[in-house]
Parts: C-alpha cells; sequence; structure tokens
C-alpha cells in the first residue's frame, strides 16, 4: 500500500505520520471527527483498523458504491490477504473474527456465492412478515415485562430489550428447541463480548440444531436451508446460520437502541413517524459502520493512491452515508439510498426483515410505556469504542411503572395476543447473563400476588418459551 502524497501537501490536523486509530474511546466518543480527517487524502486513506492491521478506508459514497457494485475487481475472500499470509497480522487481533475467512456468502466470490446466496435469499423470502411481526411483538412484549413493573421506573434498554430481542426472534425463526435456543444466545452473546469458548458453544448448538432437524424438518428457516435446491452441507447450513446471527442481531440491537435514543432525545421531532427515526439512524449513525473488507485483484488507483493487489479495502459505511458531497443533495435521494445494508451483489439479503423488526421494536417500546423518556441528554449517551459498528453501551431510561393492581387488561400489547405480565427485573443483564439468571416471579391478573409457581428452567430462550405458553 502506498503512504499518502508529501506531507507538506497535507492540510493541518491531518494525520501526516502515522495512521488514524479507528478503534479505542477517542474514536467511539468521535468517529465523525476521524472520518473528516482521513477525507483529506482523498476518497480513501490508510488507517489502523486494530493494532497493527492496517487496511485502507475507503470514506467517499461513489468510490464505496464503485467497489461494492465491481466484484470482479474487488472480491470478498481474505485468504488473499497480504499481510495475513505473509505473518504480520498478530494472532490474538481482534480483526482477526471480523476479517477471516469462513465459507459463507458473505466471503465467498463468483459460483460459489451465488450458490450460498441463493439458499439464503430464497429461504429468507419464504418468511411471512406478518408472523415476524407477531413474533416480534411477542419477543418486545415479554421483554418489556421483564423491567416495566420494576418500582424504581429505571431500565437500561441495551441490555434489557435491544440486545436480547433479536435473538429471541432470530431463534424462533430458526425453530430452537428451548435448550438449543438457550445455547445459541449464550453462544452469540459470548462472540460479542469475547467470552472463550463461545465460538464452540454456538457451533455445537446449531450442528445439534441442524441434526434435529435432519430427523424431524419442520417450519423454519434452519429446514428451508437444508432442503434447498443448492443442496448445502450441514456445515455449510451451519455457516449461513452463524452469518445470520452474527450479521443481524448486532446490528439490529444497535438500529432499535439508536432509533429509539433518537426518538426520545430533545432533538428529534416528536409525533414525526418511528420509521424516519429509523431512517435516520440508517443514514447517520449506521449500525455496521466501517466492515465489508475487499481484495483487489490486481493494483487499483483511488483517487491519486495506489492500493496493491490483495491489500484490504475497508468500506466506512459511516462515512459514506455522511460523505458531504453527498449530504449537499441528500434530501433528493431515496430514502433508502444509504449504505447501512450495503449494496451490490453482496447487500444485505434481510434488509426488508430487519428493518420491520426495528420498526416494531421500537413501536412496541413507545406503546407500552407511553411516558418513556432518556434519563441523559442524547448527546450524553456513550458508544462502543470499536471500529466495526456504531452502537451505543447503555440507554438508561425511565417511566412510570406498571402497577401489579394495573395488571387486569393489560396482559399484552395492541394486537400482540401475549399472556399475562409477570413481575421482576433483569436488572441491567446482558443477554447472557440473563440466560443463567433465575426466572422472575408472576402476578396473577386481579392485581393481588399469586402464590409463587413453579419457575421455568433454562436460559432466556427457554424462560421467554415458557412466558408464552403461560407458565
Amino acid at each position: 500500500m502506498q503512504q499518502p502524497r508529501d506531507p507538506h501537501e497535507i492540510p493541518p490536523g491531518c494525520p501526516a505520520h502515522g495512521n488514524v486509530q479507528m478503534y479505542g474511546p477517542s474514536f467511539g466518543a468521535d468517529p465523525d471527527s476521524h472520518y473528516a480527517q482521513l477525507r483529506a487524502y482523498g476518497p480513501s486513506a490508510p488507517v489502523d483498523i486494530a493494532p497493527d492491521v492496517e487496511v485502507e478506508l475507503v470514506t467517499s459514497y461513489d468510490a464505496a458504491l464503485y467497489i461494492l457494485q465491481n466484484p470482479a475487481s474487488f472480491v470478498r475472500d481474505s485468504r488473499r490477504w497480504n499481510a495475513l499470509n505473509e505473518g504480520r497480522v498478530p494472532a490474538d487481533s481482534p480483526a482477526l473474527p471480523m476479517m477471516s475467512y469462513r465459507p459463507n456468502a458473505l466471503l465467498s466470490d463468483g459460483a460459489a456465492h451465488a450458490r450460498l446466496r441463493r439458499a439464503v435469499t430464497d429461504s429468507l423470502a419464504t418468511v411471512n412478515e406478518h408472523q415476524l411481526i407477531r413474533q416480534t411483538q411477542q419477543s418486545a412484549n415479554y421483554l418489556i415485562s421483564q423491567f416495566s413493573t420494576d418500582i424504581r421506573g429505571h431500565a437500561e434498554l441495551m441490555a434489557e430489550y435491544a440486545q436480547p430481542l433479536p435473538l429471541l426472534v432470530f431463534s424462533e425463526l430458526f425453530g430452537c428447541p428451548p435448550e438449543i435456543g438457550d445455547r445459541v444466545i449464550a453462544g452469540i452473546s459470548g462472540l460479542f463480548e469475547g467470552t472463550p469458548g463461545s465460538d464452540e458453544v454456538l457451533g455445537g448448538a446449531l450442528m445439534e440444531l441442524i441434526a434435529l432437524k435432519r430427523r424431524r424438518p419442520t417450519d423454519d428457516l434452519t429446514t428451508r436451508l437444508m432442503e434447498h435446491s443448492a443442496e448445502l452441507s450441514d456445515e455449510e447450513v451451519m455457516h449461513q446460520l452463524v452469518t445470520l446471527l452474527s450479521g443481524g442481531t448486532a446490528p439490529l440491537a444497535a438500529a432499535i437502541g439508536t432509533s429509539t435514543a433518537l426518538y426520545l432525545g430533545e432533538d428529534w421531532q416528536l409525533g414525526l413517524p418511528v420509521e424516519d427515526a429509523i431512517s435516520q439512524t440508517l443514514w447517520n449513525y449506521a449500525p455496521i459502520s466501517n466492515y465489508a473488507a475487499h481484495y483487489p485483484t490486481h493494483d487499483v488507483e483511488l483517487g491519486g493512491r495506489v492500493i496493491r493487489a490483495n491489500d484490504p479495502i475497508l468500506v466506512s459505511f459511516a462515512a459514506a452515508n455522511t460523505d458531504p458531497k453527498l449530504t449537499e443533495h441528500r434530501e433528493q435521494l431515496s430514502a433508502k439510498a444509504h449504505l447501512a445494508f450495503g449494496a451490490g451483489p453482496h447487500a444485505c439479503p434481510a434488509k426488508d426483515p430487519a428493518f420491520m423488526i426495528a420498526v416494531t421494536a421500537v413501536e412496541t417500546l413507545l406503546n407500552q410505556l407511553h411516558d418513556v423518556e432518556l434519563r441523559v441528554p442524547f448527546k450524553s449517551l456513550t458508544w462502543a469504542p470499536i471500529p466495526w459498528s456504531r452502537s451505543l453501551v447503555t440507554l438508561p431510561i425511565r417511566f412510570t411503572p406498571k402497577a401489579v393492581a394495573q395488571g387486569a387488561g393489560s396482559a399484552a400489547s395492541a394486537g400482540s395476543g401475549a399472556s399475562a405480565w409477570s413481575a421482576g427485573s433483569t436488572g441491567g443483564q446482558t443477554p447472557q447473563q440473563q440466560a443463567s439468571a433465575p426466572a422472575p416471579s408472576h402476578a396473577d391478573p386481579s392485581g393481588t400476588h399469586a402464590p409463587a409457581a413453579p419457575q421455568p428452567k433454562g436460559g432466556l430462550f427457554s424462560r421467554f418459551l415458557a412466558w408464552t405458553r403461560g407458565e
């Protein structure tokens, strides 16, 4: 990768001697200033995406589209990565889990990509829209029920709502039985939290799920992938499920949290549709910020900079969406012209279901907690100090608690068909912590405390399924 032009030609304040670091508290607190610095180089610039890991980062909307829509010159298979093959990437680098090759549609090219993607898109196309909304509402109602009766009227919405909600929805879509669903949630949560052994937990749970579906196929996404005409092997099915989980749950959690914060924030225009808040999130706070590593098949030139073949080029969806050259006329673009879901042959195949889940999650929360508000100003919220995603660390809210005496007749939200509210709070736990926490006690519809019922055992998904059955 060639170095930028003469440092004396670089405007003041630009990183003339060393790459901009795209990680850590400084980046997390103010990524926009980092993107502004990088734009002085042109459409792309060299950055450190992790300690001792250099990549070329594209910050221009037009250049991002060019790369995303040109699979002949820019491929996704990271086995080409020069620095990795030459031993220059630390073995414990946090970039490796995000950039290493896996046999999935996201990181494949050509005929292999077409085959795997067709299986994924065809299977996703069978998901019933109304059923997905009902599943999301039911998952949302369950999670809200766990903190809405807390007498303090406080909750931490990322850990107690935004993060576990997509996990519950996906576990249902995959057709997980309770025990396997618990392990899937523990595994994927552990991956994002850096818990050792989480990859093995997730892989083992999914392979057990696949074996179960081989014996007893049902009407779910896992079975549809397995029965697709592409004839995926069990390992291939497992890797597509992992991709859907990792590429869907964390970005969805970020979108739900940020959109809720925007809607409740002091700068938001109350009364506008929730869809507008989701759209603003996708434009200005892209949940997947810097990702989509591409490897040029030949030396390429971007704005006067030459990038060697097989040196990684990452797309900054966040910087591209806020490209000053774009924002000047953004109001003239389609609301869906953002790159939050990517573009080209590797664009997110589940963008419509993802948008639907996010809208339903935010609307259900606002309908259930009519006076919910942020406990701190939007501008005071803290963001995760990582390069890959733009996600709130915490989202503290306050509301009027749902008193047990008011429980009669309010067991479910409008159109949800859910069972009676259960008292108790998750206490700000992560989904993985919730998976091993004791279940909350239930209150009967008359408004008085019922005798303690037998507690459903297991993790988060087991307790959710027990709740849907009224247990």
